[in-house]
């Protein structure tokens, strides 16, 4: 069972990436949205105060990303109000579940708990980020699994011992981009052949400083923007009209990464993942507060990507990454999510000697 939550995108994605190569291995995975398990309202309340902090009360959410993370006592209340979903898991579990693999931090509060509810099995954490805030932490998870050296080690200064370094659950779409020419990918999306073009990004919801970001990038006068705008339809109608080029919801953002020259995004998530994969540079520039910043710092003090903080430093970046050109893909450095998941159902497998 893998267990996620649709707040967002990146979560859902990891989850899907890794039931799909589950499957594809001969497993039956069962997916769980956490907040299926919440009676109403609370699934609404939870998207709704999430997205609305994100867009109108940003720092509203640095306020409670930084509570989370100090406050012990706000922790195990959070546990007590998700009990409820524990027992709810427990009860759609079935009963031959080997293993459950989480890809959302909140919902390692109803899962460490569940040998107390008489679950057996392995319990694993996909930790989405290159941050680990102590929401992800949680009593009864067997391992962590991290997509960086930098994740682990914040993780053994927090006390945590049972981590492996894992290669990000990116779709094998994203390395094989580079199938698709720059030409044949600026035909399908209506880009013009010669500009320099460079891709804005603020996940699924469209977050963030986006307009500003996109003046800027404009304002450097060494690329075009091409803002994408994910199912925030207000903010595509307030750009058009852009002297750039807008879009909602793309499908096939392997192809449009192979026809921009650099990235510019806000979060460090699922996208900047997916840059790194396929050697695409990456921008970090005003970055959503929380989880965005704290990413930020770390994919920059790694060499991962370059994290700026004025308009002129970012035209600066630009022409320098620009000029520069694409990089090798970020090369594997880990192991698969889906061996490590196997291998722990080989592990609770007696073996025909026995």
């Amino acid at each position: 069972m893998v267990i996620s939550a649709d707040i967002g995108a990146g979560h859902d994605a990891a989850a899907a990436e890794l039931g799909r190569r589950l499957a594809v291995r001969g497993l039956r995975v069962d997916r769980v949205n956490l907040l299926s398990l919440l009676p109403p309202p609370f699934p609404i309340v939870v998207r709704q105060v999430y997205r609305g902090m994100l867009r109108w009360l940003p720092s509203g959410y640095e306020l409670l990303f930084g509570l989370f993370g100090r406050s012990p006592a706000l922790m195990d209340a959070i546990r007590g109000v998700l009990r409820p979903a524990g027992r709810r898991l427990v009860a759609r579990l079935p009963a031959d579940t080997r293993a459950v693999v989480t890809t959302f931090p909140f919902a390692n509060q109803v899962v460490g708990p569940l040998r107390e509810l008489g679950y057996s099995g392995t319990v694993l954490t996909y930790v989405t980020d290159f941050v680990l805030h102590p929401a992800w932490l949680a009593a009864g998870v067997d391992e962590y699994c991290v997509i960086h050296d930098a994740v682990r080690d914040q993780a053994r200064a927090m006390g945590v011992r049972r981590t492996r370094v894992v290669d990000a659950l990116v779709s094998p779409r994203f390395p094989a981009s580079g199938g698709v020419g720059r030409a044949e990918a600026r035909r399908r999306f209506g880009l013009p052949e010669e500009e320099r073009l460079a891709l804005i990004v603020a996940g699924s919801w469209g977050v963030g400083e986006v307009e500003r970001t996109a003046a800027d990038v404009l304002a450097s006068g060494c690329v075009r923007p091409v803002v994408v705008c994910g199912r925030n339809e207000a903010l595509r109608r307030r750009l058009r009209g852009y002297p750039g080029y807008v879009f909602g919801w793309v499908g096939d953002m392997p192809t449009l990464m192979s026809a921009v020259d650099v990235l510019v995004e806000n979060a460090g998530g699922l996208t900047c993942q997916e840059s790194l994969a396929v050697g695409l540079p990456t921008i970090t520039y005003r970055p959503i507060p929380g989880h965005g910043i704290a990413n930020a710092r770390v994919l920059a003090g790694c060499g991962l990507t370059r994290y700026v903080e004025t308009p002129a430093e970012l035209s600066r970046t630009l022409r320098d990454v620009v000029a520069a050109g694409r990089t090798a893909p970020r090369a594997a450095t880990g192991r698969d999510m889906a061996a490590m998941v196997l291998d722990a159902i080989a592990a609770q497998t007696p073996s025909r000697e026995q």
